[in-house]
């Protein structure tokens, strides 16, 4: 992991534009996630948070727009809708240095949850597979599950297999953490395993993006949090500003039903 500047911007996203044939799910969003900072991005379901996320670490491509990674812009083939990623080796930077969580895990089920752990460190980024197995013990006991190392992830619980997935991600020693709906697959109890471990995080000032239903999360983590409604980003801010006097007509509804 790259050392960087306290209070510089660690991606920058501007005026993204992603559509899906005549649908247009993002309309111009920008943003900046400075370093160590916990950005939250919450709205209803079909609202672009999860392309917003997928964007940022180009499994998406976006029509328009740029991303910038610490100072450094997307390259792209060319300026028109139909653009595509320009330098392979950029990609594998920011995908490396921006790790992604995702909602349904993701881990491999033909490796162990230690092999989870150490494959793409070692085949990516080409560390010592010796050296990557203690890392590996060591991020597993940081998630509360060493003692799972050796098992395969179908005999995990949901909770157990995300808390795998955030120590693979860990191991790749990202710049930046990206959540994406981390819990929503989870029952209440399992859900407050994973709530802990990114809670740790987010009290180790790592910086992270995080996508998701939980309210009380989002107010409790966040530096800043993003409602996005239609594609746009409706309203923003502190999430003490946001959560007790929401402005927008549209997010004064959509908090009154999270409430319930």
């Amino acid at each position: 992991m790259v050392d960087v500047i306290e209070n510089s911007p660690i991606l920058e996203v501007r005026n993204l534009r992603k559509s899906y044939g005549e649908l247009a799910v993002l309309k111009d969003v920008s943003f900046s996630a400075l370093a160590g900072s916990v950005i939250s991005f919450i709205g209803s379901s079909g609202s672009g948070k999860s392309t917003l996320l997928r964007c940022c670490n180009l499994l998406e491509i976006p029509q328009g727009g740029d991303i910038v990674f610490k100072g450094e812009a997307v390259s792209w083939t060319d300026k028109t809708d139909h653009r595509q990623l320009s330098d392979k080796n950029q990609i594998i930077k920011f995908r490396t240095n921006l790790s992604m969580v995702f909602q349904s895990f993701n881990l491999w089920s033909h490796l162990s949850i230690l092999d989870n752990v150490i494959e793409a460190p070692v085949t990516v980024l080409g560390k010592d597979r010796q050296r990557m197995r203690e890392v590996a013990y060591t991020l597993l006991d940081k998630v509360g599950i060493a003692d799972k190392a050796n098992a395969w992830p179908a005999q995990l619980s949901g909770g157990q297999q995300q808390r795998a997935a955030i120590a693979r991600a860990l191991a790749m020693e990202p710049d930046a953490l990206l959540f994406d709906e981390p819990t929503s697959a989870l029952d209440p109890e399992l859900e407050q395993e994973v709530v802990k471990v990114i809670k740790d995080l987010a009290s180790e000032g790592r910086t992270m993006l995080l996508v998701t239903h939980d309210m009380q999360l989002a107010r409790d983590l966040s530096d800043q949090v993003l409602f996005l409604h239609q594609g746009i980003v409706e309203e923003e801010g502190a999430p003490d500003i946001l959560f007790e006097k929401p402005k927008s007509t549209r997010l004064k509804q959509f908090l009154s039903a999270a409430a319930n």
